[in-house]
């Protein structure tokens, strides 16, 4: 008999170096994530999920791993991964690591070994090396390009000062990418599985989980003008390859292995939600990022298509669906959802992007798309800092930018530093208590201090309260374990479904909704207009 958690657990992500900072350098840290540990479980989470905090370079923000099984120094220690671990299973948290098996660091002693070693050799075959081509391989192997921008191929300089083979990084050229076909990349994420799995983890959530391996012949490929920075329509030679399931049905055996349900959640950026259940059959993974939902427009047709193939798609393989509306790759929604141009996933919003969001307009949006998401069966996934409200940090400076998109592309793309900026916590505290000495690796807008959690606990209307109450209602009706029935006959502005009891009604239109009079109000994500459901408003009743 099992528990299966993950079926409904409301999971948070913490984006460490943004988080909280103990040591002052101004970067977040393990232990200033275990001194506010208490706050998520006030909050009323279930879940923990952490970025990366390995050892790294740092290129990426961590997603270039130099060491799989250590702590970067910025973050601290083991012990203090462990002190941290210890800490939320204490308050009834599980733990959900970061891991990245896609690419390395190039500081990563398997590309340094590669690097120095021939052509053809074991050490060259754990990563994607290949022959260029023309007489003289000046050529890269094919025409891919980096998701962060420019070639995804660099070539390197053999050991006796020769321009030699060609690697892939689909990513930055410090990320180079692993051939899965190895069997040693196969048991060196075995033997890292189980690093982690025997210092008590929860589960892992998987970087990429749709690349790893790629078409056997490197065909050439140009994206559609489109695509978003993760893919195309079409088949993509480097994304969704067969094989790549074979490697989650071996470490789901891993996983089975262990006591405790730990659990594997994919990041797959495919096109539809078909294709991301493929990833949680039911030999797989159990739970996959629903990247439609997150890229959805506000609109209730479209969030009704979305949700309805969602459920179909994520039922059908017998998995949960999985619901987000954040995450440290996307425009916050408290900002998106006002926006009247399209964003691609990874482009970013700087001073200079068209359609200058209306912050008003983008909270009372993002608090009614949450009392929905949260709603619907399944699992939801909150990002850091949207319990208070946070909107995308738009007029970060040139020079503070640190998103590799930003440099790649000179500036053309902002990239993700406006969702990553550190947290506030105390509203008059240096760094809004996010740091002792004020040190913020990136800078906090100086309108911060209303935003900042000691502003909003106990503050009735405010956004972490109304977090806090959404997620308590959540648990104590069973919503979402509940099956979903659509309500039908409320204007066409309208999105309506039954959840068990509750009635979930959220306005998109400028006219009123009217509710009957002996509906109860359980909750609304705005005030109510003489018991009518005002313009982007969401309210969940009973008696409709």
């Amino acid at each position: 008999m099992t528990s299966e958690w993950w079926r409904s657990a409301v999971i948070y992500q913490i984006y460490p170096r943004s988080f909280g900072d103990a040591s002052g350098d101004g970067v977040g840290d393990l232990p200033g994530i275990t001194r506010r540990l208490a706050s998520l479980s006030e909050l009323g989470v279930d879940v923990v999920w952490l970025s990366p905090f390995m050892t790294s370079p740092q290129k990426d923000a961590g997603y270039d791993v130099a060491d799989y099984c250590d702590v970067d120094p910025l973050f601290g220690t083991l012990d203090d991964f462990d002190t941290m671990l210890a800490r939320a299973h204490e308050l009834g948290l599980r733990v959900i690591v970061d891991l990245v098996p896609n690419h390395s660091s190039d500081q990563h002693v398997w590309f340094q070994e590669a690097l120095a070693a021939d052509p053809g050799s074991r050490a060259r075959s754990r990563y994607m090396f290949r022959d260029g081509k023309g007489d003289d391989g000046s050529e890269p192997p094919n025409n891919w390009q980096s998701i962060f921008g420019g070639p995804a191929w660099k070539r390197v300089t053999e050991s006796d000062g020769s321009p030699g083979q060609w690697y892939l990084h689909l990513f930055d050229e410090s990320q180079p990418d692993f051939d899965w076909a190895s069997e040693d990349v196969q048991e060196e994420f075995r033997r890292i599985l189980r690093f982690w799995l025997d210092r008590g983890v929860d589960g892992f959530r998987v970087d990429v989980a749709h690349g790893l391996v790629k078409h056997d012949e490197l065909p050439d490929y140009t994206p559609p003008e489109d695509a978003d920075s993760m893919g195309g329509i079409e088949p993509v030679p480097y994304w969704g390859q067969e094989g790549v399931h074979e490697v989650y049905r071996d470490w789901r055996k891993l996983l089975e292995s262990y006591d405790g349900e730990r659990v594997l959640c994919a990041e797959a950026w495919m096109p539809t939600v078909d294709e991301i259940a493929l990833w949680v059959r039911p030999d797989e993974m159990h739970q996959a990022f629903n990247f439609e939902y997150v890229m959805s427009e506000w609109d209730p047709a479209v969030l009704r298509r979305v949700i309805t193939e969602s459920l179909r798609a994520f039922h059908g393989v017998g998995a949960p669906a999985t619901w987000v509306l954040s995450n440290h790759d996307v425009i916050r929604h408290a900002t998106r959802l006002s926006l009247a141009s399209d964003f691609p996933q990874g482009h970013g919003i700087g001073p200079n992007s068209p359609g200058r969001p209306d912050q008003a307009a983008g909270l009372r949006r993002a608090r009614a798309a949450t009392a929905v998401m949260l709603a619907l069966p399944g699992s939801a996934y909150l990002y850091q800092g949207e319990e208070l409200g946070l909107p995308e940090v738009i007029d970060l400076p040139d020079e503070a930018r640190q998103d590799p998109t930003w440099f790649r592309l000179e500036g053309e793309r902002y990239g993700r530093d406006g969702c990553r900026v550190p947290i506030p916590w105390e509203s008059d505290q240096p760094a809004y208590g996010f740091s002792e000495t004020g040190e913020s690796w990136l800078p906090q807008p100086d309108d911060w201090a209303a935003f900042a959690r000691d502003q909003q606990i106990g503050r009735d209307g405010s956004t972490l309260e109304f977090y806090r109450r959404l997620l308590r209602l959540r648990r104590e009706l069973g919503v979402a374990t509940s099956d979903l029935e659509w309500i039908e006959g409320l204007p066409e502005h309208t999105l309506a479904f039954r959840a068990g009891d509750v009635a979930v009604i959220a306005n998109f239109g400028q006219d009123p909704v009217a509710l009957p009079e002996d509906a109860e109000v359980l909750i609304a994500s705005g005030a109510l207009d003489d018991g009518r459901i005002p313009y982007d408003t969401t309210a969940w009743v009973r008696g409709v």
